[in-house]
């Protein structure tokens, strides 16, 4: 594990174990919930038929080439 990660995780831990602000702990907890919630289920019915097009257009070899898109959408780069 890079070390640089490892030092920032060890001085949150330190951080949290000295945290006594009840609101900053519940804030916490809920963004952990979130953070750990299936996305499949938050996303609308017309994003879940977009990927899934997506997905059935990659199994049937539908798609182009990266270069090819990079072309087409060059002068949005």
């Amino acid at each position: 594990m890079d070390t640089q990660i490892l030092s920032k995780k060890l001085e949150l831990i330190q951080w949290l174990s000295a945290l006594e602000d009840q609101s900053v702990i519940e804030k916490l907890i809920n963004f952990r919930q979130q953070e750990t919630k299936d996305w499949w289920t938050s996303i609308s019915a017309e994003e879940k038929i977009a990927i899934q097009k997506g997905i059935n257009d990659a199994d049937e070899k539908k798609l182009k080439p990266h270069s090819e898109a990079r072309k087409i959408y060059e002068k949005w780069l």
